[in-house]
């Protein structure tokens, strides 16, 4: 079963985080949300989110992915979290999946993983864009990394991440069932 890592810090966007989280469990992936301290996170519009464990905790875990939500100051805590940067750095370095949303990307590009690629982010979120392809698409990816927009495009963001953890035809009846179309 694909497991996939997905640390939040208060201030995070909630509708990133709960529907990748939501995704990727009706494709049956394994997820676990992590906190960087405690284990409820606020997000960046008061609503409370309980984590299934601490960073710390993950920390020893064996996972495919991981995935940042943006939201401000949300990214900013991740960006400034040691243990997040050395993820980032070892699961690129590793080859796994490193995916991040609206205002994450820049995380990615502050673990310099964004050097070479193609990506695109919350405008503004990546402070310089120099030594990439800035896109503005939906979703991006480019070999390992993947990163998304913003909260209007996070089903699309949950959906990508489905399909290369599980495969079309996951990714084709997980959303049959939201109605997307």
């Amino acid at each position: 079963m694909a497991r996939v890592l997905v640390p939040l810090a208060d201030g995070c966007e909630e509708i990133e985080a709960v529907t990748l989280i939501d995704i990727l469990r009706r494709g049956g992936v394994e997820v676990v949300a992590a906190s960087l301290v405690g284990r409820l996170v606020h997000g960046n519009h008061g609503i409370g989110l309980e984590t299934d464990v601490s960073l710390d905790e993950a920390a020893g875990q064996s996972f495919d992915m991981i995935v940042l939500p943006g939201g401000q100051p949300g990214a900013t805590h991740l960006g400034a979290d040691a243990r997040v940067q050395g993820l980032l750095r070892e699961f690129a370095a590793d080859g796994r999946y490193v995916a991040a949303i609206c205002a994450a990307p820049g995380v990615l590009a502050q673990a310099g993983l964004l050097e070479g690629k193609k990506a695109t982010s919350f405008p503004g979120a990546i402070p310089d864009t120099k030594g990439m392809s800035y896109m503005e698409s939906a979703v991006v990816r480019d070999g390992n990394i993947i990163t998304s927009r913003g909260p209007g495009t996070a089903m699309d963001f949950a959906l990508e991440l489905l399909e290369l953890l599980q495969g079309t035809g996951t990714r084709a009846a997980v959303e049959a069932r939201l109605m997307r179309r």
